[in-house]
């Protein structure tokens, strides 16, 4: 008998353009459509210039891929001012024929009169432009204005012949639009005849203003399905995606101390995994940023660079108070061994402040961020939103292999019902509780290992104190002292010595 053959199998690649707008590219799973049109929507104000702007100079500086953009609205030379803040010099690249750049007056009163309407003309225009750089790119801002006025059948047939002419030119094209309100865009039909559909949008909730991106359309392609925040600072677009990578990420065993000695002994004595989430809950006044304090100060003594974000103390302050109980933080930030990032809750929302955190990540690289107190951003939305927005977070430090630590300030009247406020713990690796207790009709400060994923931990109620020489874990003194409990515990982490 003859043997059957293996047919090969070719695994398809669907050919894309990388934006290099950073998060898009995740979003898009490698960019945008090649040589073929995507239609970019959304109201004023939401960012449609700049992004297209943004995916044209990137295609220029990064791609070697020259790029033509026709304005309809904005002159030449107020689009070159406008985009200078971003740190983009338009007149450079036009001088070195990497970009081609128009403003196409468009007088829908003469097209009016007449009752004709033909874009044979900006064929033409455009063609011209593509030929004499050899044009990878194009944009078109916006369609709105190009089309402006003119009767369904029209506009149908000239959408068709633009998107058509386009492909025929093989160059990666983005157009912008206008949203409308019964349909994506005000015409309705230039989302059926794209390849690809993105919607931008920017909205305000509590007074507080939140840019959103969303592919509503990819033909061909995989694409994430959800809103995604957005933010245009000094250096561009920033879309934050959900991270899925860290359920694939590998788990260390290796371990960072907390910067209290008492407290690694109680963390099956070696403290945290490192790469782990860790969460202190508390009333105020229970010494939570004492303990981030202690955590940064040894981390740092380690040459661990570290992060600090507050959210309601000053880094001034920070450094202040942290001097009256041992720990030195300023030489720390001299060295740059230590930086904090410092923003009012009420400036903007969370995802933005995750945002701004990320980027902070990329720049300098931390091994330790700390959250302080991470209940103060979550004022504002829903449950299950902030909770979303955190597993992001969480998910993204998993892929950096970052230790992370959260604070978060709760009421005592909610211990009971909710003590980790907003279900962060159930999110977290490690989950540690101070709180203030009665012993002897004294008010003592207590703290408890509630849980430590992946080890061995102490389940005893610790006297919990701050001094000048730091902080320090005592058994709480009683009338009655489970001493055969005390016992067995610790026969219970004497086999982690071995890890």
């Amino acid at each position: 008998m003859r043997k059957g053959r293996k047919s090969k199998v070719t695994k398809f690649k669907f050919l894309k353009s990388l934006t290099g707008i950073q998060g898009l590219d995740d979003i898009t799973t490698g960019g945008l459509p090649k040589n073929r049109p995507t239609l970019l929507l959304g109201n004023t104000g939401c960012g449609k210039t700049i992004m297209a702007m943004e995916f044209l100079v990137n295609g220029i500086t990064r791609y070697n891929e020259p790029g033509v953009f026709m304005a309809f609205e904005e002159k030449a030379d107020e689009l070159i001012v406008n985009v200078k803040s971003l740190g983009y010099d338009l007149d450079e690249y036009v001088a070195k024929k990497s970009m081609y750049l128009e403003h196409v007056r468009v007088d829908s009163n003469e097209k009016l009169a007449t009752g004709k309407y033909d874009i044979e003309g900006l064929f033409v225009r455009l063609g011209h432009a593509i030929d004499k750089i050899k044009a990878k790119r194009v944009v078109l801002d916006s369609l709105d204005t190009l089309f402006y006025g003119f009767d369904y059948a029209i506009l149908r047939s000239e959408f068709k012949r633009l998107f058509s002419w386009l492909k025929e030119k093989n160059v990666t094209a983005i157009i912008t639009a206008e949203i409308g309100d019964a349909f994506l865009t005000r015409h309705g039909l230039e989302e059926y005849v794209a390849d690809c559909v993105i919607l931008l949008d920017n909205r305000v909730t509590n007074q507080i203003t939140t840019r959103r991106l969303r592919v509503v359309k990819y033909r061909g392609s995989l694409h994430g399905n959800n809103e995604y925040p957005f933010i245009i600072d000094e250096k561009g677009i920033t879309v934050f995606p959900i991270i899925a990578e860290a359920l694939q990420q590998k788990s260390s065993t290796r371990r960072i101390s907390s910067g209290i000695k008492n407290l690694d002994e109680m963390l099956g004595k070696k403290g945290f995994f490192e790469g782990s989430s860790i969460l202190i809950s508390g009333t105020a006044g229970t010494g939570k940023t004492s303990i981030a304090a202690a955590f940064v100060y040894s981390a740092c003594q380690e040459n661990r660079r570290c992060l600090f974000c507050a959210f309601e103390e000053a880094p001034n302050q920070i450094i202040r108070n942290m001097q009256s109980i041992g720990f030195s933080l300023k030489p720390l930030v001299e060295s740059e061994m230590l930086t904090f990032y410092y923003s009012r809750p009420t400036l903007q929302n969370l995802e933005l402040h995750f945002i701004a955190i990320k980027k902070l990540i990329n720049e300098i690289r931390p091994a330790v961020v700390v959250l302080d107190p991470i209940t103060n951003l979550m004022t504002e939305g829903p449950n299950s939103d902030i909770r979303s927005m955190l597993t992001r977070f969480v998910d993204f430090l998993k892929t950096q292999h970052i230790t992370v630590m959260f604070t978060a300030a709760i009421t005592v009247g909610s211990i009971e019902r909710n003590p980790s406020d907003e279900g962060i713990s159930s999110m977290v690796d490690t989950w540690m509780m101070v709180q203030d207790i009665e012993v002897d009709a004294e008010r003592t400060r207590s703290l408890c290992v509630m849980k430590s994923r992946g080890m061995p931990h102490s389940n005893e109620v610790k006297k919990f104190i701050i001094s000048n020489k730091g902080i320090k874990l005592n058994p709480i003194a009683t009338g009655k002292t489970d001493s055969k409990r005390v016992a067995k515990e610790n026969q219970n982490l004497l086999p982690q010595n071995n890890l």
